[in-house]
This record gives structure tokens, sequence and C-alpha cells, in this order.
């Protein structure tokens, strides 16, 4: 049951520019450490395989955070949750700071994870406080900083270990994030609209281990092997797991994810489109770093230090950005469909390029301008069509649920790219560059699903009671 809407909040801006920075703090730890990953595990003094549990700990944290603390919010109020949120990215900033091995580590990171929930809250709050002809534009303009915060990530990496050495990776965003995370207390105002009765602990339990059962397998398959009995009798157990969690929402009077908001035309589209397209943008984020840094002798690469291999990225930055600003315009004039179509023909593109068309620094480029361009107006245009097509006290969870359907994915892509560049290896060790040209390639196949995919968004979607 909602409470009664109210005017929006008489400082519009400033609870914008609030919410913003937080979404960008957030989004910019998802990347910040992937290209310095081996300088992390010499001063760790750990293994290979152990420091890959740097960055999946805070992705299965916060695939399993991001929809409960988003229901959260729909329930007790997404300012509340929004504040303990970015409380978590604080504490998670400083295990990880202060660790002195890899289990503090990875303890941090996965602290770090729930502060994933800030996405859902953000869009939350944006259509709870702003006037309504504003919150297209605010809600396009937080999509280009959760796209643009990775790439930004990928790009600060390397000067801020030059300048300030390794640790600064969490000293600095720890700062910023407090400083958030009073603003938001102070600023924020208390949510007009939640949903009435008890949260349903069981569901959340059945949802998390089902999630945990699902994406650990996906990236640990390499290592553990895929046809093993550990990959194998985790993934059924996660089928079971999931499908118990949808039969017991399907019963439940107040359920985490209502399964019906789940059928709505377009929600279940976006969230398709999402999980494609973020096979993509995940990989890339994961593996070019790799593969800029690659020396050259091998028949690929650029010898790029962590520094250098930024600048290649930033051209996706750019893009994604003001990708992101000009999408809701066209999306008004074409409709959403059309703007998630062209959006996934340019993903496509790009990965083809990367796929076939690597050997030069230009290639590289243009790909990643590309890629900007293409998700950077889909995440824009995706966040906006879920807003609009649930009611206001459901969006906390919708846009969770599209935000966790976009990390799965982005498992998916990481782990389908690691599978088959671990296949590739030359006498080195290090991965050919066909192991490379075959996995973007398929990637490339997983963007054309998303063209497909983009095809079903209907052409309207009002707000459903």
């Amino acid at each position: 049951m909602s409470r009664p809407a109210r005017q929006p909040a008489s400082r519009p801006n400033v609870i914008l520019a609030i919410v913003l920075f937080s979404t960008f703090a957030y989004s910019l730890l998802q990347s910040l450490i992937n290209p310095v990953l081996p300088q992390l595990q010499a001063e760790l003094h750990t293994t290979q395989s152990m420091i890959t549990w740097v960055v999946t700990a805070f992705l299965l944290s916060a695939a399993v955070f991001t929809p409960i603390l988003g229901r959260l919010g729909d329930r007790y109020g997404k300012d509340r949750i929004l504040v303990l949120a970015l409380v978590a990215l604080a504490v998670g900033s400083l295990v990880s700071a202060l660790a002195t091995d890899i289990s503090a580590m990875i303890v941090g990171r996965a602290i770090q994870g729930i502060g994933g929930s800030v996405i859902p809250l953000v869009f939350g709050i944006i259509r709870d406080e702003l006037p309504r002809e504003r919150v297209p534009g605010a809600v396009g303009l937080a999509s280009a900083l959760i796209a643009v915060g990775g790439g930004v990530g990928l790009l600060l990496s390397g000067p801020l270990v030059d300048w300030f050495g390794l640790r600064a990776l969490f000293w600095i965003p720890l700062v910023a994030i407090v400083g958030a995370a009073v603003a938001a207390k102070i600023v924020v105002p208390p949510s007009p609209s939640r949903i009435d009765g008890p949260i349903s602990w069981l569901s959340a339990a059945l949802m998390a281990g089902g999630l945990l059962a699902l994406l650990v397998p996906l990236t640990q398959g390499a290592k553990w092997g895929w046809g093993s009995g550990k990959v194998i009798g985790t993934l059924i157990a996660a089928a079971l797991l999931l499908a118990t969690w949808v039969r017991s929402e399907n019963r439940s009077a107040s359920p985490l994810v209502d399964m019906r908001m789940m059928r709505i035309p377009a929600v279940w589209t976006g969230n398709l489109v999402s999980m494609l397209i973020g096979m993509g943008l995940f990989a890339v984020f994961g593996f070019l770093p790799a593969f800029l840094q690659s020396p050259s002798a091998g028949g690929y690469g650029f010898d790029a230090s962590p520094t250098e291999a930024g600048l290649f990225l930033m051209p996706m930055t750019i893009t994604m950005f003001f990708a992101g600003l000009l999408a809701v315009r066209i999306t008004r004039r074409v409709g959403a469909r059309a703007v998630l179509s062209a959006s996934a023909v340019l993903i496509t593109a790009s990965l083809a390029l990367l796929a076939f068309l690597h050997q030069e620094a230009c290639q590289v480029v243009v790909s990643m301008a590309l890629l900007g361009l293409g998700f950077g107006c889909a995440v824009s245009t995706l966040s906006n069509v879920i807003v609009e097509a649930v009611p206001p006290e459901q969006t906390g969870i919708a846009n969770g649920v599209n935000a966790n359907v976009r990390t799965i994915g982005g498992a998916i892509g990481a782990a389908l790219m690691g599978g088959i560049i671990s296949t590739q290896l030359a006498a080195t060790g290090l991965p050919t560059d066909d192991g490379y040209t075959y996995g973007f390639g398929a990637l490339t196949l997983a963007a054309i699903g998303a063209v497909l995919a983009s095809l079903l968004i209907p052409k309207a979607h009002p707000a459903t009671a």
C-alpha cells in the first residue's frame, strides 16, 4: 500500500547532486582496482587465483545485496537505506585500505559490494523528489554516471597508484564516500511512497543462495573445470534454489520481488537487453586492460602500463557520458525501442572490431568510442523504461533487479571470455591472439542477441499499477 504522493522537494538540485555523486562513487569502485591486480597480488603476497577473488567478492556481494536493499528502500525509506549503502561502501573501503593480507582485502571488497544498492535507491529518490518533467533527464544523467564511473575507474587507477600508492585506491574514495553519506543524511528527505507489509527473509535467503550458487561457478569455472562435479553440482543447486524462490514469491502476500511486476513487457524485455549488453561491457572492463598491457612480441598487445591502458579507454568514458545525456532527447523523438536497437548495433560493431581488428592503437580507440556510445545510450534508456513502467513504490526493487541482471550478464560474459582464453595459451602461459579473437567474437554474438531482444521492447511503456 502506497502513501499519498507529495509535492517534489524544495531543494531538488541539491538532492540530485548528492545522489548523482553517490552513484558515481559506487560505479568508480567497480573497476578501480582491475588494472593493478598484479601489483596488488605482489603487495599482499598471494596467488593469482586468490587475487581474482578481490573482484569476485565485490561482484557476488553486489549481486546479492542490490535487490534486497532496493526492496528495503521501498519498505523503510530510500533515504535511510541510501545512507546505509554509503556507510557500507565507506567501511569496505576502510577495511581494504588497512588490509595486510588477501583475506582481509576480500572481506573489505565484499562489504563494498553492499553499496551496489545505491543504484536502485538513487533512481527511486529521483522519481520521488524531482518534478515529473525532470525525471527522465535526471535518470539519464544518473545512468550515464553509472556507465562512466567504470571507465573513469580504469582511467584513474594507474595515475593514482603512480602518485600515491596502491592504498590510495581505497583512501581517496573513502573520504569522498563519507562526505556523500553525511550529505545524504542531512539533505535527502524521507521517502513519500513506501510498501507496507513485512519483508520475507526466507525469500531473501533463497534468492541470495541461488545467486551465489549461480555466480560462483560462473566466475570460477575456468579454474575448477567446466565439466567438474563442483561446477555442475553448484549450478544444479542454483536452479533448485531459484525455482524455489520464484515459487515462494508467487505465493507470498508481501514478496521481495513482485513476479507480476517482472511480467510487465517493458520490464522483462528491458532486463533481457540489460543482461546481454552487460556481458560485453563487464568482459571488456575485466580483460581489455590485460590485453593492452600484454607484450607486443606475442603478436598482439601494446606493452602499455596501467596508466597507458587507461588512456586507451578514455574515448569510451567520454562518449559514454555524452551518449547517456543525449539518449533522453533522442528517445523522446524516436522511442525507446529504436534507441535501444541502435545502441545494441553500436555495441555489436565495437566488439566485432575489437575481435578482428585490434593490431593498431587507432582500431582499439575507435572500438572503445563506439562501445561508449552504445552502452551510454542503452543504460540511460533502459533505466527510464524501467522507471516509467512500474509504480513509484516499486522503483527501487525494479531497478535493483535490472542492475542485478546486468551484473549477472557481466559474470556470464567474463566467464565466457575467461573460459575461451584459458583454452588458447601460448608456451609462455599468456593467452594467444586467437584467444582474444574468439573471446571477443563470442561477445559479439551476445551483442547480436541484444539487438534482437531490443526489438521486443514495447513502443509505449506506461506506469502499471
